[in-house]
């Protein structure tokens, strides 16, 4: 019988092969409702007798329905939870990587099909991922109302302390399911990939973990003005006042509407500055004291040395959001103007990309701007700037693509989570894969699962780290095209951006 005893109390789990064991919907915090709301997580309450973890935990409140996930419903409370997968036989002191989910700060699961760790287990890996507060209940500001409840009663950044509530639930419990709580890799993508970046330089956060996989890290954090300008935007479309007791008073259901509503409002405004193209309204906050500054700054200073890194964005990030209508889409030389000058984009990158891309129409040209902007020139930044604080750091790209009978799937946001987890048969998938998995894609996504078991297992994926030089990568591709062809960014383009791009 496949049982593990934690803090909390004895798990049992089940077997999705012979040779791994998953245990799901653990809880590593209490449920953050009632008097728990918009505050620091809590222990979790513990229990008495066999805990049946065979099934995810809900999501956080949200308003997204993700194919193969569960869905949040007002009225699920116990939001807070981690699933493990690990060897049936492992002899213990294996690797630990745990997995962060990406959703723009705003929704997603950790239940999604891409992330079943089988794979990975399979590989020599311990496996957690882990839920946590998205959209307001996460990341939206709480005004303080008066000396009482003080800042630290009601912080920002919530949804990264959550992360750090589940990296202590690691590290107190992960011996139990046969991983090493000295050796723990946390990994992410998107949103996901960002948290990542602040755990690196969070006080809160360190010793937790010894490195760190980011794919697709996005660029934009906010200021406390920011995020105290959107909690207005957000109580104003709730019917509510902009204060702690206000806010607390209206229901996570009722703040996501009224988010969900605020960002129809820009998508339908082009005059609403650069949150009209793609309009997401949280992000981690550089409030000085959970995330104390700017992450770039801090990791070029070294304030993570100690931190191994391994970076990774796709080629064509933005292409996936103008495929599912997330996006504005711009389709003139004048539009393409307004999107530079609403961003602050310094003189000569469009022309820059002109003089790339001779024969793109205008989309392209935009596309590849936005997931430059946002991911993969923000990416290779990250990387540049750790090594120069004195860390280890290694770059990859994602450059798969393939041809469909309606379309071509391209090297676009999250196609590459699959194949790092070594997830391509799930139907659900197929959107980003673009069908059944070939024999050249189950090559490369053995590859890439090799690669992250190797770094978690030693710090090293097999190639060469980030050395000062123009930063030299990994290309992943099923024909695996040699690293040495040059950047897809056009680095000297970006130079005069300043990263992290704070959105108005």
């Amino acid at each position: 019988m496949d049982v593990f005893e934690t803090a909390g109390g004895p798990v049992r789990g089940l077997r999705p092969a012979t040779d791994v064991v998953a245990v799901l919907g653990i809880p590593y915090a209490a449920p953050p409702f009632g008097a728990d709301r918009f505050r620091a997580p809590r222990p979790p309450r513990g229990w008495t007798g066999v805990r049946d973890c065979t099934a995810f935990g809900p999501p956080a409140p949200q308003s997204a329905r993700l194919p193969g996930a569960p869905v949040w419903e007002p009225g699920d409370e116990d939001v807070l939870t981690v699933n493990v997968w690990t060897p049936a036989h492992s002899g213990g002191c294996l690797p630990v990587l745990v997995w962060i989910h990406g959703g723009a700060y705003t929704f997603g699961s950790s239940a999604q099909p891409d992330f079943d760790g089988t794979a990975l287990a399979r590989a020599g890996l311990v496996v957690v991922t882990l839920n946590y507060r998205v959209g307001f209940e996460g990341f939206g500001h709480v005004p303080v109302d008066g000396p009482a409840p003080a800042r630290a009663d009601l912080p920002d950044n919530r949804g990264l302390l959550d992360q750090v509530a589940a990296l202590r639930w690691v590290r107190e419990n992960i011996a139990a399911f046969g991983g090493d709580p000295g050796n723990v890799t946390v990994a992410g993508q998107s949103a996901g990939a960002t948290s990542v970046v602040c755990l690196m330089v969070m006080d809160r956060a360190r010793g937790l973990f010894h490195r760190a996989i980011a794919h697709s890290p996005a660029s934009p954090y906010a200021t406390p003005d920011m995020a105290a300008a959107t909690t207005r935007e957000v109580a104003a479309a709730a019917g509510c006042a902009a204060t702690a007791r206000s806010l607390t008073a209206t229901s996570p259901q009722a703040l996501v509407d009224a988010s969900d509503r605020v960002v129809d409002d820009y998508r339908r405004d082009p005059a609403s500055g650069s949150r009209h193209y793609d309009p997401v309204l949280y992000a981690p906050v550089l409030d000085g004291d959970v995330l104390p500054a700017d992450p770039l700054g801090r990791l070029a200073a070294g304030a993570a040395r100690e931190v191994d890194l391994l970076v990774c964005h796709t080629t064509e990030e933005y292409w996936l959001f103008d495929a599912v209508g997330g996006s504005a889409r711009v389709t003139s030389d004048e539009g393409l103007a307004r999107f530079a000058e609403d961003f602050g984009l310094p003189d000569g990158l469009v022309a820059g990309y002109r003089a790339a891309m001779p024969h793109a129409p205008v989309l392209d040209l935009y596309l590849a701007i936005f997931g430059d902007l946002l991911f993969g020139a923000f990416t290779e930044r990250l990387a540049e700037l750790h090594a120069e604080g004195g860390g280890r750091a290694y770059l990859s790209r994602f450059d798969r693509r393939r041809a469909a009978p309606d379309r071509t799937v391209r090297a676009w946001h999250c196609a590459d989570v699959p194949f790092a987890f070594g997830n391509l048969g799930d139907p659900h998938l197929e959107f980003l894969v673009g069908g059944p998995p070939t024999d050249a894609d189950r090559d490369l996504a053995g590859r890439m699962v090799r690669a992250w078991a190797d770094f978690a297992a030693t710090g090293d994926p097999g190639w060469a780290p980030v050395d000062g030089s123009p930063a030299r990568a990994r290309v992943w591709t099923t024909d695996d095209t040699p690293a040495d062809e040059g950047p897809v960014t056009l680095r000297d383009l970006w130079a005069g951006v300043d990263f992290p791009l704070l959105r108005p």
